[in-house]
């Protein structure tokens, strides 16, 4: 054993002075060619070939390093032996990652490649004015030679799209609001944010299935249509309008389709909004997958219909809702200092114009209690493609809202009370905020609850009946006076006389 280890060492000497000895008669420069050339030599006969994606380009991150990171977390089996967990700063979901040194196979349109997480520890760091990370960390992709245009051209674009799409799906949505008189937050942007929390999906929505089915349909071919709207020559946006009376659930629709898409929504609020320029900065502001709202489009500034307005039909259009002087038009407003002086063809522009294709996979959505008010201009296709009417609750919609509040399907329903329910809902013509509140109510017990609900509906139903379907009318004009009153308050600097306009709508 002694001779045996003593020869080991002789050799190993005899290695350790050749090596020596060589790097004294050949020079480094020889050295380094004799290595590239034999690295070529061994690239000619292989099949493969690498790429490197580190974390840290120079001094930035590297993005495409997270878009494969969070790609591959969609790859990894929950069962490995040994995964990594990451959640990031306002989402809402768990990823899994691979560990260090860790490899994964995935398959692109029949093509096979090997991912490998590359973890070394970094050398002592030289001066720099952002410090690095103690470790260097990248993803290195094996692929066939004969794969590489494929790879490069598709599969990376497909991983960046994949990702983004996880990234927003996993984040908390956000809901924007213009600043108080178009001023800039910290960063310099004229929006601020509150997280989305709505809980409102298609599924409790209270409204005609058949008429829900449609526009479900219809956001899914909108979402998926890029390749459509790039070949037909259109910008990737939508339009709807949402009309009917007050509590039929048009913001609960607004937030089912943010919901259902996984959209931010942009709520503006067109009275705190100065002039054209103003509005169209704001624009330019929002991000692609998102949905614009405006509220009571006929009550933030006047866009009557030019052909029942007054006769003066160059007038302003910009002020309040409730200033008698401004009710007709497309004009520019002189207005006082500070006014808004928004006009009709600025908010065309807003959602048909130019200006409108400054982002991508955008949705607009307006919402008014009185449709016939609209100028037809805002009306037409391309600006308000498709025309919502949130009705009254109709029987389907009735059912939708037993199963949300009381947990009671058709099935456990009396039948002589359903079928007493389905024969008045529609005479009734009660929204679905009031039908949710007395379920609400009485919640606690599902008998009294429907019984309430039915003799309620019942009562309404006779007294319209009576009154030859004024009642209605009236209670429609007084839930609409109180929304105005409200917005007047909110928004004092207008300086309407609302208690004057009240009284010349009564008087008339």
């Amino acid at each position: 054993m002694k001779e045996y280890w003593g020869s080991l060492a002789s050799i190993l000497g005899v290695l350790a002075f050749c090596q020596s000895l060589l790097q004294v008669l050949i020079p480094p420069e020889l050295r380094f060619a004799t290595l590239k050339l034999f690295n070529r030599i061994f690239n000619m006969f292989t099949s493969y070939c690498y790429f490197d994606i580190t974390e840290i380009d120079g001094v930035n991150t590297n993005e495409l390093y997270n878009a494969v990171q969070l790609y591959l977390s969609s790859c990894v089996s929950i069962s490995g032996s040994r995964l990594s967990l990451t959640r990031a700063l306002n989402s809402s979901a768990i990823t899994f990652g691979l560990t260090n040194n860790d490899t994964l196979f995935d398959t692109f349109n029949g093509v096979t490649v090997l991912w490998e997480h590359i973890v070394t520890q970094r050398q002592a760091q030289t001066f720099s004015w952002r410090p690095l990370p103690d470790e260097k960390r990248g993803f290195t992709l094996r692929i066939k030679k004969k794969d590489k245009s494929l790879i490069l051209d598709s599969y990376l674009d497909y991983i960046m799209e994949k990702a983004n799409d996880m990234r927003r799906k996993n984040q908390d949505r956000l809901l924007y609001t213009n600043s108080r008189g178009g001023s800039l937050d910290s960063r310099g942007h004229p929006w601020e944010s509150v997280p989305f929390k709505h809980p409102s999906t298609f599924e409790t929505l209270a409204m005609d299935p058949v008429k829900k089915a449609e526009i479900m349909e219809d956001l899914k071919d909108f979402a998926s249509g890029q390749s459509f709207y790039q070949k037909t020559g259109r910008a990737w946006k939508r339009g709807y309008l949402l009309y009917g009376p007050p509590g039929t659930g048009k913001s609960s629709m607004i937030a089912a389709m943010a919901n259902h898409l996984g959209y931010d929504i942009y709520d503006l609020e067109l009275t705190e909004v100065h002039n054209n320029s103003e509005l169209r900065k704001l624009l330019m502001k929002t991000s692609s997958k998102s949905i614009i709202v405006i509220e009571d489009i006929d009550c933030s500034i006047n866009l009557s219909n030019r052909k029942k307005g007054s006769p003066n039909n160059s007038s302003s259009i910009g002020r309040s809702y409730c200033d008698p002087e401004m009710r007709s038009g497309t004009g520019v407003s002189s207005g006082d200092e500070g006014g808004n002086s928004i006009t009709l063809s600025g908010l065309l522009n807003f959602t048909d114009g130019l200006w409108s294709c400054c982002g991508s996979e955008r949705i607009f959505v307006f919402t008014t209690n009185h449709i016939d008010k609209l100028d037809p201009a805002l009306l037409r296709s391309g600006r308000m493609d498709m025309h919502v009417f949130m009705s009254y609750c109709s029987f389907p919609a009735l059912k939708i809202l037993l199963k949300n509040y009381l947990g009671s399907a058709e099935s456990e329903l009396d039948e002589g009370v359903l079928k007493g329910l389905e024969e008045v809902v529609d005479k009734a013509e009660m929204t679905p905020a009031d039908v949710s509140e007395l379920l609400i109510k009485n919640r606690r017990s599902k008998d009294k609850a429907v019984l309430e609900l039915l003799e309620a509906l019942k009562s309404k139903a006779e007294m319209k009946l009576k009154s030859g379907g004024c009642v209605g009318e009236k209670n429609l004009n007084n839930v609409e006076e109180e929304e105005q009153e409200k917005r007047a308050l909110e928004s004092p600097k207008e300086g309407c006389d609302f208690e004057g306009q009240r009284q010349e709508r009564r008087g008339g």
